[in-house]
């Protein structure tokens, strides 16, 4: 039996352990879908699907809190599936393995799920408490939250019939959002041809890793390194003075996930081996030196390597693609002008992929809580590929949410988060992404706010989730659903 079903609130966490041993990727959820739909009739819970995935649980108001609003809680089901390089572990079929680190629980070698998987977890232990009071509940999990949103752009606009909507996905406590950044994806696509190598000229890789990371929305300002910059950094410069020719650039994954690591094969001419070495040597310890107080272990490592069946991209695609990553903008563009130490608007250079075909593929993110921010920094960053000759797609994007300070169910929270632990919460927008946005374009009348426990590191395999304020998310949740409105 996993430790973690130990931990009090034992019936939350053992339900997110249960999570734990359900593989539910991105775009992948149908396992989990499964499990929570035999689950559901495990435990005589009306249960609806619709025609994506999203399923909807209801529970009827226990006896006295009929005259409650209903409040629907919404968690969702996929997760995001970021390993280290050394970990052996298949997203597809494999469980995560959760385990005590002093306050937290943490996974190993692979991302936690905790994003959102103690929403979810919260979600069950709520539809099957017999200590709770509450009027009539609705719980709404949606698929494909962290690639595309698909779940909350396809809801039909009457699945639920709930007002106020306690969204679960975020990850500070004492800190209850009110609004979010919308998002855009630009991604650049373009082919190359390829060559063989000179035969006087030697064959190297670098590989860039011990980055930490992170969710491109909350952690953007942190100031984390992304390996594809770092990278590039090296090789444009190379390319320009040691006639470096590239053969691979493989960095990053996940669009919503700062870049950790980074690797590149390529050739330098004999003659040009040791000026670049004794450059190599300079540059790492400089851009370690950059880093060293947010990203002390930062691992820069050149190798030689066998420079048989090499092929090499052409020369101008080259000079292209180096250029597009070393001007292609990443971070923080603008800090928001009316809420403190908010982000504004940003832009991540998320991965650079070499696919079949001869085609490099770079996918890049940008965010705003202004729509017309979010649509300059997406223009900006198309242009810049543009530039280079790439061919670039867009995506629809989503919308932000607009905060409501007067909203009632922030009152009741704010006020619940007072009462229970005498400390007043901190009330703000979120840079990160919510589906709240999308939720409101088909339920206009919505009443929402977002909480959350502490998770850190959420997108990569340091996530990790603080136990102390697990208990109080489920405290200040039993509370919120037991003061809901009167109808």
């Amino acid at each position: 039996m996993s430790e973690i079903r130990n931990i009090e609130p034992k019936a939350l966490w053992g339900y997110f352990d249960d999570l734990c041993k359900v593989p539910r990727p991105s775009k992948k959820e149908e396992k989990v879908i499964n499990f929570l739909m035999n689950w559901a009739a495990d435990n005589n819970i009306k249960a609806t699907k619709d025609e994506v995935g999203n399923i909807l649980m209801k529970k009827p108001a226990t006896p006295g809190m009929e005259n409650r609003k209903t409040i629907i809680m919404q968690s969702h089901i996929d997760m995001v599936c970021e390993k280290n390089n050394d970990t052996v572990h298949d997203f597809d079929n494999d469980p995560i393995q959760p385990y005590i680190d002093g306050d937290w629980v943490k996974a190993r070698g692979t991302t936690l799920g905790a994003d959102d998987g103690i929403g979810v977890a919260a979600q069950m232990d709520m539809l099957t408490a017999n200590d709770v009071k509450h009027g009539a509940i609705e719980c709404l999990y949606t698929i494909d939250e962290e690639t595309g949103l698909t779940g909350a752009f396809a809801l039909k606009p009457d699945f639920f019939e709930a007002e106020i909507l306690l969204n679960l996905d975020s990850e500070d406590d004492g800190e209850i959002f009110i609004g979010c950044a919308g998002g855009i994806d630009t991604v650049a696509k373009i082919t190359y041809t390829t060559e063989r190598p000179q035969e006087n000229c030697k064959s190297f890789k670098i590989e860039i890793k011990g980055l930490k990371g992170g969710h491109s929305g909350d952690e953007i300002d942190k100031g984390h390194g992304n390996s594809n910059k770092i990278l590039n950094r090296i090789l444009h410069y190379s390319s320009d003075n040691f006639g470096l020719r590239l053969n691979n650039f493989d960095g990053g994954n996940l669009r919503n996930a700062i870049a950790r690591e980074a690797t590149a094969s390529f050739c330098i001419p004999a003659n040009n081996t040791d000026n670049f070495k004794q450059y190599f040597n300079t540059v790492s310890t400089n851009i370690k030196a950059e880093n060293k107080v947010i990203e002390g272990d930062l691992e820069i490592i050149l190798s030689e390597i066998d420079s048989l069946n090499f092929a090499l991209i052409d020369i101008d695609t080259q000079k292209n693609l180096f250029n597009a990553l070393h001007a292609c903008p990443h971070g923080v563009i603008s800090m928001s002008p009316s809420m403190k130490a908010m982000v504004s608007t940003s832009t991540n250079l998320a991965s650079v992929k070499f696919k079949e075909g001869n085609i490099i593929e770079i996918t890049t993110s940008q965010r705003s809580d202004s729509e017309s921010m979010k649509a300059d920094i997406a223009a900006m960053v198309k242009s810049v590929f543009e530039l280079a000759k790439f061919e670039t797609t867009q995506g629809d994007g989503y919308p932000g949410w607009e905060p409501n300070p007067n909203s009632e169910i922030l009152v009741i929270a704010r006020d619940s988060y007072k009462k229970l632990f005498d400390i007043e919460p901190v009330v703000r927008s979120i840079h990160a992404g919510l589906e709240c946005g999308l939720f409101l374009e088909k339920y206009p009348k919505l009443d929402m706010v977002s909480i959350g426990p502490t998770l850190r590191k959420v997108h990569s395999p340091a996530e990790r989730a603080l136990i102390p304020t697990v208990y109080k998310f489920r405290k200040h949740l039993v509370d919120i659903l037991e003061n809901a409105p009167i109808k």
